[in-house]
């Protein structure tokens, strides 16, 4: 981390073109990735990535610049390239560092990766890897993977701003792959959280690398799912990918404040059915998208967003604030020092229902329960999303019938919103990657179940 006399000189640099802000960003990030498969490492990652990015705004032009050498004259020579770039005349302006102490701590870590052998990591891996291979004669192949990451950042900026903080994240990867009767299927289960080893203690490994192979076997040997529009049943955890994908980047600041989203002037307007209240939080104990502060140093909060069908809140960091007069709700991330902040998601779910999953299914005459959903894609600015379902099984007379293949999901985020009209009690959150603008970030994902009563599914007939 920097001392503060080089921060003073870093950003009196920044501002000598009369930026309007200058900001320092510095990360110096941890990082192990393993890969087990066919009885072998296939890959072994232990790295540390170093380095800082100095961010200088005017108005609301932008220039951003990174560097992994830190030697003050260097960082010095990159934030007086950085205001060259807004070309503008010079301001004076006093800097008197606050420290910034975190108060709450919402991802408290009993054990850092760093102080476990790299061989309990891969003892791990191997043994979900012969889990899952000894689970049915028709796996095929099975790939498991560890990763952890401990990133500490130190922020500072043209306000007196200057905040420290440490985040460590751990995950377990599986994936199975079963071939019959000349179809091949797949199926994964990734959980994560913000904590340190002592994640494993929470979970049992064998127990998720047997979930992976269950859906694949069950995939595999299953029909092709039919097509048409239809009531679906989404369940609960990594289900909160559509909400995440087909309208929680539609509430990010970047697009709404240029009016590329179709969410843009929609405030205190009904966007969903009354069933629906949505929530962005980044305080979550130890939750996979949690964090005491975002990317610009502003304390993470819980923001609702949509709340029983009204839009109430968008997800805000400070340049989009500034555009749209609002005031940031600690959504600002990135990937790393190399890219520059914006407005992303947290921890994004829809709340808790009062509707019980039975009630759910007695109430379809013909439809799709989606298990477990895979990726998917979304348009931003008309809200059309695309997603496969990994685990899925056809609703017939009122009850969950025979399980059904390569399913997906289509239609647009306020379709959705709109036709959304159970919502259950039994909430939980999944575990997501997402990539933007800002980088790949890692975003948990919830929900309980819901039931949307009509939707495109694509399928085989």
């Amino acid at each position: 981390m920097l001392d503060k006399k080089v921060l003073f000189n870093v950003i009196t640099s920044a501002m000598q073109n009369g930026a309007d802000f200058a900001e320092v960003f510095v990360e110096d990030r941890k990082n192990t990735t393993l890969l087990y498969s066919d009885k072998k490492v296939e890959n072994a990652v232990l790295g540390n990535d170093f380095g800082v990015g100095i961010r200088v705004i005017k108005a609301f032009n932008t220039v951003y610049a990174y560097t992994n050498d830190i030697s003050e004259e260097n960082l010095i020579k990159v934030a007086k390239d950085a205001a060259l770039g807004l070309k503008s005349s010079v301001l004076n302006q006093v800097l008197d560092f606050t420290n910034k102490n975190i108060v709450i701590d919402n991802t408290p870590i009993k054990i850092y990766p760093s102080d476990v052998d790299l061989s309990k990591k891969l003892d791990i891996i191997r043994e979900t890897h012969d889990t899952i291979m000894n689970y049915d004669d028709i796996i095929v192949q099975a790939s498991t993977g560890y990763l952890d990451s401990d990133q500490k950042i130190q922020i500072a900026n043209s306000e007196g701003l200057m905040v420290s903080d440490r985040r460590v994240r751990t995950r377990l990867i599986q994936n199975a792959v079963a071939s019959y009767n000349g179809e091949i299927q797949s199926a994964g289960s990734n959980p994560g959280a913000a904590m340190g080893f002592e994640f494993f203690d929470t979970i049992d490994i064998n127990d998720v690398a047997r979930e992976a192979a269950r859906i694949a076997v069950t995939m595999v040997k299953s029909p092709f799912a039919p097509s048409g529009v239809m009531p679906v049943i989404m369940d609960n955890a990594f289900g909160g990918v559509l909400f995440h994908e087909a309208c929680g980047h539609g509430l990010e600041a970047e697009f709404v404040s240029k009016g590329s989203s179709v969410y843009a002037g929609k405030m205190g307007e009904k966007i969903a059915s009354d069933v629906v209240t949505a929530v962005d939080d980044g305080t979550l104990k130890n939750q996979w998208g949690s964090s005491n502060i975002d990317d610009e140093g502003t304390a993470t909060q819980r923001n609702t967003l949509i709340e029983n069908g009204v839009l109430k809140s968008y997800l805000v960091d400070n340049l989009n604030g500034k555009r749209m007069g609002m005031e940031s709700t600690g959504s600002a991330r990135r990937q790393s020092y190399r890219y520059a902040p914006t407005s992303r998601m947290n921890n994004t779910f829809i709340d808790r229902g009062t509707s019980s999953f039975d009630d759910m299914v007695s109430g379809v005459d013909h439809g799709l329960y989606a298990a477990k959903l895979g990726g998917g894609s979304v348009d931003v600015v008309t809200g059309e999303f695309n997603f496969a379902v990994m685990e899925g099984y056809i609703i017939k007379n009122g009850k969950i019938d025979s399980p059904v293949k390569g399913a997906s999901l289509v239609g647009t985020g306020l379709e959705v919103l709109q036709k959304i009209d159970m919502v259950g009690k039994d909430l939980e959150l999944g575990e997501g990657m997402c990539g933007a603008s800002s980088g790949t970030i890692p975003a948990g994902v919830g929900q309980p179940p819901v039931r949307i009563k009509g939707l495109t599914v694509g399928g085989r007939d």
